[in-house]
C-alpha cells in the first residue's frame, strides 16, 4: 500500500509517499523491516563546491537497504514467514540539512501507525552495501532495544558473519529514532564508515552483492529460524 502525505519545508511543499507491504500470517508477533527509498537532493559532502547542489544517486545511502528488502519480499512471497512482517520504505529521509527537515517518512509513519501494525521490534537497514562492510552496534539501538541487538548479533555470530562486530560504534540519528520515539524497539544496521556519503561518488560500483547478501542471509535466518 501507499502512504501518501504532504509536508511543507521552508517554501517547498513536498508530496511524499511511504511504501508498505505485509507478509505472513496475522499473528501477535510482528516485525518491521525498513529502509529509505529516497536519495539526497544535494551532494553537500562533494569536494567540488560547484557540484554540491546536484542530487546524489545514493547507491549505498538508500538503495542498498531497499535492494535487500526487495529480495526479502521475493522470498517472503514464495515462502511465507512464520510471523507478520511489515515492510516499510520511507520517503524523505535525506531531504534537508537539519533533523527537522529529515526523516520525514519515518516520522509520519511513526506518528500515524495503526495499532495493528505496532511491532514486537523493528530493524532499519541503511548504508549496508559497502564493499568493505563493517557493522558495529549503533548506540541509540543498544540504548532503546538491547534485546533486539543481542538477538541479531547472536544470529550473526552463529552464521559466522565476520562483518558484524560486537562493539559499540557511532550514535546515529536515523529513521529508527523516530520509531523509538513512539515506543518501538528498533535498531539500525548501518556501516557509517563510507567515504562517498552524500557525494556524487555514491554509485553502484562502490557496492558489493556480497555485502547485500550478508544482510539478507542474516535477516532470513532471524525471521524464519529464531
Amino acid at each position: 500500500m501507499l502512504q501518501n502525505f504532504t509536508i511543507k519545508i521552508a517554501e517547498n511543499t513536498l508530496n511524499l509517499t511511504n511504501i508498505i507491504a505485509m507478509f505472513g500470517p496475522n499473528v501477535d508477533k510482528k516485525v518491521i523491516l525498513a529502509a529509505h527509498w529516497d536519495t539526497r537532493p544535494s551532494a553537500d559532502k562533494e569536494s567540488n563546491p560547484k557540484k554540491r547542489n546536484q542530487p546524489i544517486i545514493g547507491a549505498n545511502d538508500g538503495a542498498s537497504g531497499v535492494a535487500v528488502l526487495l529480495e526479502l519480499a521475493r522470498a517472503f512471497k514464495s515462502s511465507p514467514p512464520p510471523i507478520k512482517i511489515i515492510m516499510v520504505l520511507f520517503d524523505g529521509e535525506d531531504y534537508g540539512k537539519k533533523n527537522s527537515e529529515m526523516f520525514l517518512g519515518s516520522r509520519y509513519f511513526a506518528r500515524n501507525i495503526r495499532p495493528e501494525w505496532f511491532p514486537h521490534y523493528g530493524i532499519l537497514l541503511d548504508m549496508i552495501g559497502d564493499k568493505n562492510l563493517d557493522v558495529y552496534i549503533e548506540q541509540n539501538s543498544i540504548n532503546a532495544a538491547p534485546e533486539v541487538v543481542e538477538r541479531v548479533w547472536k544470529v550473526a555470530g552463529d552464521l559466522g558473519l565476520k562483518e558484524f562486530h560486537n562493539k559499540i560504534g557511532y550514535a546515529i540519528t536515523d529513521d529508527h529514532v523516530e520509531l523509538i520515539n513512539v515506543g518501538i524497539q528498533c535498531i539500525d544496521l548501518i556501516d557509517f564508515e563510507y567515504p562517498y556519503w552524500h557525494t556524487l561518488q555514491d554509485t553502484p560500483d562502490k557496492c558489493s552483492p556480497k555485502s547485500l547478501g550478508t544482510i539478507g542471509k542474516l535477516l532470513l535466518e532471524l525471521i524464519y529460524n529464531t
